[in-house]
């Protein structure tokens, strides 16, 4: 299991769904893969980003780390399989998935520590020659930004990683260190592509999408 502070339920609130800030398009996804996929929404939120995915006739199951946003995405979406779970490991199967999406996510799990297991995770069930969709946020220059980044280097020892105003421990990313996160659990990216969304707390950030592919494992 992951450390307390690694939990994936780190915002555990019915009204905060971290999933809303980081949307996605479709037509990237079916270019990529076909209707009937079975694709795994990690860190789903309430379940709106899943329900979506569903509605595209993709085989999509959810998982979170909040209860209250699970309850929430029961309540809003019946029948559409949402889990409730808090820690690592994932309890699904090695190879499941013929797809992951990590939205927002790793902007949650500020440590590297953290950060692994989760890609460790996914790699499991990812199925080789599957896919990972990445979205998270680069490190922002703008004086508020950096301004922020500065303030709390010393508290976590490490440049990006700040608390919100409502105390929340988030961490924006070097695009390099996400790039070499995925290298480093064998995903390989094919794609990248760079726009404006909305955060939580009402400002504007851009955000970073990597789109890699699961390396085939080798013949022994």
């Amino acid at each position: 299991m992951t450390t307390p502070q690694e939990r994936l339920g780190s915002w555990e609130s019915a009204g905060t769904d971290p999933a809303a800030g980081h949307p996605f398009d479709p037509a990237a996804l079916r270019a990529q893969l076909a209707p009937g996929a079975r694709v795994l929404d990690f860190g789903c939120g309430s379940g709106r980003r899943t329900a979506a995915l569903a509605a595209l006739g993709y085989a999509a199951e959810g998982v979170e780390g909040s209860r209250a946003l699970v309850e929430r995405g029961r309540r809003e979406h019946p029948g559409l399989p949402l889990t409730h779970c808090p820690g690592l490991p994932l309890p699904y199967q090695d190879r499941r998935h013929d797809a992951a999406l990590l939205f927002g996510v790793l902007t949650r799990v500020a440590h590297d520590a953290g950060q692994r297991a989760v890609l460790g995770e996914l790699a499991r069930v990812v199925r080789p020659g599957g896919l990972l969709h990445l979205s998270d946020v680069p490190l922002q220059t703008d004086p508020r930004s950096r301004a922020r980044y500065a303030a709390y280097e010393d508290e976590f020892g490490a440049y990006g990683i700040f608390r919100t105003e409502d105390g929340a421990v988030v961490r924006h990313h070097e695009p390099e260190h996400l790039r070499r996160l995925l290298r480093m659990h064998g995903f390989a990216v094919t794609e990248e592509r760079t726009d404006a969304v909305g955060t939580l707390h009402g400002h504007s950030v851009s955000r970073l999408q990597l789109i890699a592919r699961r390396v085939p494992e080798p013949v022994s």
